[in-house]
């Protein structure tokens, strides 16, 4: 208990992504980065649309362990109870924390820094892309989406990354 304890208090202090409270609810060690049962890399797809949420969910279950959100502070709850994710995908417009807070909050963590981020909305202004990518977002996909190549762009990323 007290080595998470002391894990979680680290967490809070180095990582700056304690914006929301942490409780402990067992006194389970939380599971190591990026490990799942299957050692399937780890997803999570944040977007107010159940059926944004349904179609990530199936497109990449079988690639992927999927989790989905409904913002991004349900999003950064599921982080920091341990869940880190090896690629992010979030929409834009969202409540309670829309997409542009969450950008700034994952990439002011140096511990979320070199998580792919991709952004998906269905506005497709210059403007909003350029502020993404600017955001610290690695890319930006107008909706709706073909599933496919959201999949190239999160390989590619991956790919660069060592981890596919």
């Amino acid at each position: 208990m007290f080595f998470v304890s002391k894990c979680i208090t680290a967490f809070k202090l180095f990582y700056k992504i304690s914006i929301l409270p942490i409780e402990i609810v067992d006194k389970k060690t939380p599971k190591a980065m990026n490990q799942t049962a299957t050692d399937q890399l780890t997803l999570l797809a944040i977007d107010d649309e159940i059926s944004i949420q349904q179609i990530l969910q199936h497109y990449f279950k079988k690639n992927f362990s999927v989790t989905t959100k409904s913002n991004g502070k349900e999003g950064l709850l599921s982080i920091q109870d341990g869940n880190i994710p090896d690629v992010i995908i979030a929409d834009i417009d969202m409540p309670e924390m829309d997409g542009f807070q969450f950008i700034d909050h994952v990439r002011s963590s140096g511990f979320l820094g070199n998580v792919p981020l991709i952004m998906l909305s269905g506005k497709d202004t210059s403007e909003i892309r350029i502020r993404c990518l600017e955001a610290g977002a690695d890319d930006y996909m107008v909706k709706p989406f073909n599933p496919r190549e959201l999949s190239a762009r999160i390989n590619g990323m991956l790919r660069r990354s060592g981890k596919l």
